[in-house]
């Protein structure tokens, strides 16, 4: 049974990621900061299968751990990270404000062939925003209708993106982004008490397809993965709700429980948390209730990249 007592809303979390990505993981976000809460600080914090960088970010903005790592194999969307953290998010800031999103603008990006770190991130970006879902892989379709019929426009946020990309390039002191095998790089930090590590792969698990069609590089040998993961020191890991995976889990001796999400759709869906120990994830408690006369009239100052705007 699923831990419906305790579902996420996707709508309701804080949102540091330039990117909306398939799959994407902020429905665990409340989770991860409990999860790091729970152990020792973490000296690394290593994301494998980046993406979105949603729980990258978290950590990094919000200093939950000494350094992140995070590591995409995908040359694109690492692109977009390295220039985030790097030399050129100003130039990447200043491109995003005065582009003028139209379909046919759109359309001459993503046709281009860029060769500089700058112009892949530039089109990669450009792309994610205006495709179905986010969806940069091969058949991803552009967005015609979109949100309330504005096609394109429905998800390009100059400001909010801008905001978002600055707030990260200020803790590039704290971020290394790898373009790089996942599995080559989890070898490397096995058996280290000081790493925590968040690994979400792309669901292909079990012959399910959803993985193969969001994402460029979804072939992984979740065999060795698992092999991997049994000997790191404090690995969690989120995978789709099936047989195969719980089957995996079991063999390698690590624990697997339901959990309900609710995606942006408001839509319920289940997803396997995994690790070696999670007695740190427990239900939320109900918040108390407060007295109309002591409830604050002030509405709190929202961090420069947090956003209500849709991811």
């Amino acid at each position: 049974m699923s831990d419906m007592g305790n579902v996420v809303n996707v709508a309701q979390v804080s949102q540091y990621s330039p990117f909306r990505y398939p799959g994407g993981k902020s429905w665990f976000i409340p989770r991860l900061r409990k999860w790091l809460a729970a152990r020792e600080r973490p000296r690394l914090f290593l994301e494998p299968f980046a993406g979105g960088g949603s729980a990258s970010c978290t950590v990094a903005l919000e200093g939950l751990a000494d350094h992140v790592v995070m590591v995409e194999l995908d040359h694109r969307v690492a692109a977009v990270w390295r220039v985030i953290f790097g030399e050129d998010a100003d130039a990447l800031v200043e491109r995003i404000l005065t582009f003028e999103m139209t379909p046919e603008s759109a359309a001459a990006v993503i046709a281009s062939d860029p060769q500089e770190t700058f112009e892949i991130a530039w089109r990669t970006v450009v792309q994610n925003r205006v495709s179905h879902g986010g969806i940069i892989a091969p058949g991803g379709g552009v967005l015609k209708r979109g949100e309330g019929g504005k096609g394109v426009l429905s998800r390009w946020y100059p400001e909010t993106l801008a905001r978002r990309i600055r707030a990260l390039h200020a803790a590039r002191h704290r971020v290394t982004v790898l373009q790089a095998d996942a599995l080559e790089i989890l070898e490397g930090y096995l058996y280290d008490p000081t790493v925590a590590a968040f690994i979400d792969p792309p669901y292909t698990a079990g012959g399910k397809k959803a993985g193969s069609r969001l994402y460029t590089h979804s072939t992984l040998d979740h065999e060795r993965l698992f092999a991997l993961a049994a000997e790191l020191d404090d690995p969690v890991l989120t995978y789709d709700l099936n047989s195969e995976v719980r089957a995996l889990a079991e063999r390698f001796g690590l624990q697997a429980k339901p959990i309900s999400m609710k995606n942006a759709h408001h839509t319920v869906m289940d997803e396997l948390l995994i690790g070696k120990e999670l007695a740190w994830d427990t239900p939320e408690e109900p918040p108390a209730k407060t007295s109309r006369s002591r409830r604050r009239t002030a509405k709190e100052p929202t961090p420069a990249a947090v956003t209500s705007s849709p991811g």
